[in-house]
């Protein structure tokens, strides 16, 4: 199993790192039509859509940002979009959770099918605009996720249970989550930030991080704003597991062996992204 997720894994940096340090955006921006078809493709599957309704899906999804894009969307500033996505991620995210994984198939499948499509539409909007903004701040959004997850991981196996008597995050979700896990990867993730602002310090020619723009709210605002968007990357992730647990499948696809599917990857991503991209709004309008 190590060596199909290894070869996968070198195989996706292979495409995706030369389109992502191109002088223009637009490689990325237009490799990534591909990726976003594919987590739709698999979202239509979860939600029971099969076949040429779910491929159909994908390729809808696809040409629905292929036209944010032809429409000058990519380029424009767009705070009421944001707001109104990380509103719904926020107050969406919680109802959805407190419902648990009965709940999801009780919404008709035509509602979860379009706010599945709307999800990932939005989320690649702030993508393409996170490229726009500089390599530095997509990255630095990348790694927030990245090592939210990683950090929560090993924090996690190490000390999960230890402080909270063995209770579980969302246990009918994901039981394998800890609250430590939790707590170790916000921890892991506010010493990435302090490292990046020394990085952004040192190299002021490049693009400003997240953190460095969270940091022109204080030092409060710093940590509060990545404890946040830390948070509900850990939402993003568990409501992709409640969506997969409510279908009865342990990966969203076997797209990429050894990794699952394409929203397998991108599932903590999905909220995060235009929450950062409403952080660097409201910085640019305060400056």
């Amino acid at each position: 199993m190590l060596l199909p997720r290894i070869l996968t894994a070198l195989v996706l940096l292979a495409i995706l790192l030369p389109a992502l340090f191109a002088a223009s955006p637009e490689p990325f921006i237009g490799l990534t039509l591909l990726f976003i078809a594919a987590a739709a493709w698999e979202w239509a599957r979860l939600n029971g859509v099969t076949g040429a309704r779910a491929l159909a899906t994908g390729v809808l999804c696809a040409a629905l940002c292929a036209g944010l894009w032809g429409t000058g969307l990519v380029q424009r500033p767009l705070p009421g979009v944001w707001m109104v996505a990380g509103a719904a991620w926020v107050l969406g995210g919680t109802w959805l959770l407190g419902r648990g994984v009965a709940g999801w198939p009780r919404l008709p499948r035509a509602l979860r099918w379009a706010l599945g499509l709307a999800m990932l539409c939005t989320a690649w909007l702030a993508l393409a605009q996170a490229r726009r903004l500089g390599v530095n701040f997509l990255l630095s959004v990348l790694v927030l996720v990245w090592a939210a997850d990683i950090f929560a991981y090993f924090a996690g196996r190490a000390l999960g249970g230890r402080f909270t008597q063995g209770r579980k995050l969302a246990p009918s979700i994901s039981p394998g989550k800890s609250w430590e896990g939790v707590w170790g990867g916000m921890l892991g993730v506010l010493l990435v930030g302090a490292s990046w602002i020394a990085y952004d310090r040192a190299h002021p020619e490049a693009a400003p991080s997240l953190y460095s723009r969270l940091n022109e709210f204080g030092l409060a605002g710093l940590v509060l704003g990545i404890v946040f968007l830390a948070a509900m990357s850990v939402v993003g992730d568990l409501i992709e597991s409640l969506v997969k647990r409510s279908a009865g499948m342990k990966d969203s696809s076997q797209l990429l062996p050894g990794h699952g599917g394409v929203l397998d990857r991108i599932d903590a991503l999905l909220p995060t992204l235009p929450l950062a991209m409403l952080a660097a709004t409201l910085v640019s309008r305060l400056a």
